[in-house]
């Protein structure tokens, strides 16, 4: 397959542009400090990944404190964490991609033994896992607060010299869980009908557009979702559609749908054989670029997916396992991809933080160990 496209530039909506199609995807590195600043070892292991790439999604960093989702995680939730997120973005420019900040509420999934409180949803409908902290619902003032609490994080990301913000809609997260009939049982604006379930991810969505107006520069705003969940009632492909359709109706720069492998059919219906993205690539009709992700390991399958329609790739795992992706896929070394992570001393030979190391192999066959 040619795979030359993968390093064609491109031009996002906003004007933002980029060297080439390849995307660091946004991944939990449970390795900042205990207030939220980023460590120096993620600055290193940002700056060991970045050379190649067309731009770094970084890992998800919580706008308020109740939307703290895990220990380590970045915080943008107040302006003493501006120089934290500029030292992030900095690295990201010195290796010559485009930097965006992926910004996050956990809502429900934030335990609460983390935050020291009760955690917050769309509902008082706990998660369907083990040990699962029951969440209180929202108030309207509390919503109020979050949406706002997106574009002042939105503002932050400009102060810091990022590029653009990912709004996290995905993975569980508090934006899904108010789109969710699992999560979200509510009778008022919020929640209900199909209509007033997406009532809050477009709310965010408008109140970080219009933040991105102040940035003065090409400033890109993108959203990640996921398509469907396994719960009864869970969302449904019918449901992501007319959410997507909403979203292609606002000026954001692309859309990134969070599905485990690409290329998989419905994980809701098994007559379904279709990837999801290419079901939204289809009804999107080029109105909105999609970036695609979902265990992308080689350059051939990084191709497919520009040629399923997607404007560009978002790489996870595999930088984790192959810092050096890029250039040995540009090179055609792709004999040379290393696809598992050392069982010992990945940190120093990788550039990993020693905490997101020791969780990257407790977790057993999420990655394949040397």
């Amino acid at each position: 397959m040619n795979t030359s496209a993968l390093f064609d530039a491109y031009t996002w909506p906003s004007g933002l542009e980029t060297e080439n199609r390849l995307i660091m995807a946004p991944m939990t590195t449970w390795s900042s400090h205990g207030d939220g600043r980023i460590h120096p070892d993620e600055i290193a292991y940002l700056r060991r990944r970045t050379p190649g790439l067309g731009m770094v999604i970084t890992a998800a960093a919580y706008v308020q404190p109740l939307g703290h989702a895990f220990p380590g995680q970045w915080s943008c939730h107040d302006d003493s964490m501006i120089p934290s997120l500029r030292a992030a973005a900095d690295v990201i420019h010195e290796q010559g991609a485009k930097a965006i900040l992926q910004i996050h509420h956990g809502g429900r999934m934030c335990p609460a033994s983390l935050l020291d409180t009760q955690p917050v949803s769309a509902s008082g409908e706990a998660a369907e896992r083990p040990d699962a902290d029951t969440p209180r619902p929202m108030t309207t003032g509390e919503i109020e607060q979050c949406i706002l609490a997106f574009a002042e994080a939105t503002r932050r990301a400009i102060e810091a010299g990022y590029d653009g913000v990912e709004i996290h809609g995905a993975n569980t997260y508090l934006l899904q869980q108010f789109f969710s009939p699992h999560s979200n049982r509510r009778t008022d604006a919020w929640g209900g009908s199909l209509k007033k379930r997406m009532r809050f991810p477009l709310a965010v969505t408008d109140a970080v557009l219009a933040a991105a107006k102040s940035a003065g520069r090409p400033f890109a705003v993108g959203y990640r979702i996921s398509p469907e969940e396994i719960e009864e009632p869970g969302i449904t492909m019918g449901d992501t559609l007319q959410l997507v359709d909403a979203l292609a109706a606002r000026p954001l720069d692309w859309l990134h749908v969070s599905v485990r492998s690409y290329f998989a059919g419905s994980m809701r219906d098994d007559t379904d054989p279709v990837p999801p993205t290419r079901h939204i690539i289809e009804m999107l009709d080029e109105r909105l670029p999609v970036i695609g992700v979902g265990l992308v390991y080689s350059p051939d399958e990084a191709a497919a997916l520009l040629e399923d329609g997607c404007a560009a790739v978002a790489l996870g795992r595999i930088l984790l396992m192959e810092p050096d992706w890029p250039a040995k896929a540009r090179d055609g070394n792709t004999a040379d991809i290393r696809h598992a992570l050392p069982a010992s001393g990945g940190d120093t030979q990788l550039t990993i933080p020693m905490p997101m190391y020791r969780k990257l192999l407790s977790r057993a066959g999420w990655l394949p160990l040397e």
